[in-house]
């Protein structure tokens, strides 16, 4: 490494794992072209990696919120590209942070073209801020992790329910004020939806009234947050079962989808069926899901529609439009006419032109394909990259606006400090 050059990450190289760094490098030759370079290892030990070409000022600085990439995984000015962009070294693989417990370590490099290390720095990025507590949950039905903020409360709470197993979420929205309680859709791995003869929202009710029982929760209405299958799960959950007083639906259906849905040992909503002779597979073995499901608003599948005008919920509903798993936007689409067409004021909804199914915290590494998760292959998720990165950005700012907003506590505004 050269004792001339320094790469500098601001404020810190310490923050949490949704903040936003700045990437500066010193020292340079006047106008030297450099490789950036940015790797991580996650917790299954899948290595991601990232790099672009910059061209340095007439003082020998780069400064990636000023200036372009020339070449690399992305190009443009682009402050937080190289996380982004970066690529598993392994066919569809899906950055895994499964718990919060330790902070994701990415290495900052600059490089003589391409060839040797002239600085190197490491960016810790950690899920759980100070004071935030996190406790495993095992009571009843319930199997979950809680989060907890620091300080006496009282806080608004909120249930995320999870398709792909991770605490990412719950925890980051933990750091911002939130008592969240992250469970998963089921219990171990989930098969395929013909394992499941039904699913009961008492289950999920549970974990609500479990949320509103903590000592440091407002305890007056909980909020939920939910992506794909969860979100029908969640919006179901609005409309059937008081005391939710905000639910976030990303990329869900504007049906129940696959499996029946029970409450109080009654069927409530009927299964959206499915035809995989639909299903389009690609030369690389992905496969694109969102065909295979039958319209929401045909006749025959009324009783699976989510009657979501019944709900006394505020709604925010967001969409990807370049969905592979789910025609998420036809399906936003669907209830938005169905709350006006019932003159119903309480909802949002957001959609973001060139975003996939995995709309997530952001600064991951984007993910076009990997294992499913609800059906047994390799699922194509859709999005293009720097258009999904921009719309995780926005789209999360917006969610925690929309629970500080409807979930009504001042400790709402509560942040945790590094």
């Amino acid at each position: 490494m050269s004792s001339q050059v320094r790469l500098r990450l601001l404020p810190r190289a310490r923050c949490l794992f949704d903040e936003p760094i700045k990437v500066k490098v010193e020292g340079l030759r006047s106008r030297q072209v450099v490789t950036m370079r940015a790797r991580l290892t996650d917790d299954k030990g899948v290595v991601f990696s990232s790099s672009a070409t910059y061209r340095a000022d007439g003082s020998g600085e780069v400064d990636l919120n000023r200036d372009p990439s020339l070449g690399g995984t992305y190009v443009g000015v682009e402050p937080m590209g190289l996380l982004w962009s970066m690529r598993a070294q392994k066919s569809h693989k899906k950055f895994q942070k499964a718990t919060s417990l330790k902070p994701q370590l990415v290495n900052f490099s600059v490089h003589e073209g391409e060839g040797r290390i002239l600085a190197e720095e490491t960016n810790e990025r950690i899920l759980i801020g100070d004071g935030v507590s996190r406790v495993p949950v095992q009571e009843g039905n319930i199997s979950g992790v809680l989060f907890t903020p620091p300080g006496g409360g009282l806080f608004p709470a909120v249930l995320d329910i999870l398709t792909f197993k991770s605490e990412t979420r719950a925890s980051l929205l933990a750091n911002k004020g939130f008592v969240v309680l992250a469970i998963s859709l089921v219990e171990g791995k989930f098969e395929s939806f013909e394992h499941y003869p039904r699913f009961h929202l008492d289950h999920f009710k549970e974990a609500i009234d479990f949320l509103k029982q903590q000592p440091k929760v407002d305890s007056k209405g909980v909020g939920i947050i939910a992506k794909s299958k969860g979100a029908d799960i969640a919006l179901s959950l609005a409309t059937f079962v008081p005391g939710i007083k905000a639910a976030v639906s990303i990329n869900g259906c504007s049906a129940n989808v696959g499996i029946p849905l029970y409450y109080k040992k009654q069927q409530i909503l009927s299964p959206l069926q499915y035809d995989f002779s639909k299903l389009i597979t690609s030369e690389s073995g992905t496969n694109i899901v969102k065909y295979i499901f039958e319209d929401p608003l045909a006749e025959k599948n009324k009783g699976s529609l989510i009657p979501i005008e019944q709900a006394k919920t505020h709604l925010l509903l967001a969409a990807g439009e370049d969905d592979h798993n789910f025609d998420s936007k036809r399906y936003m689409d669907q209830m938005v006419e169905r709350l006006k067409r019932h003159g119903k004021e309480n909802f949002e909804s957001v959609s973001y032109p060139g975003a996939g199914h995995l709309l997530q915290p952001p600064y991951k590494p984007f993910c076009p394909s990997c294992a499913h998760g609800l059906f047994p292959f390799i699922g194509s998720w859709g999005g293009e990259p720097k258009a999904h990165a921009a719309a995780e950005v926005h789209l999360w700012k917006k969610i925690q606006e929309f629970f500080r907003t409807h979930l009504s506590c001042d400790a709402a505004q509560t942040k945790a400090k590094l």
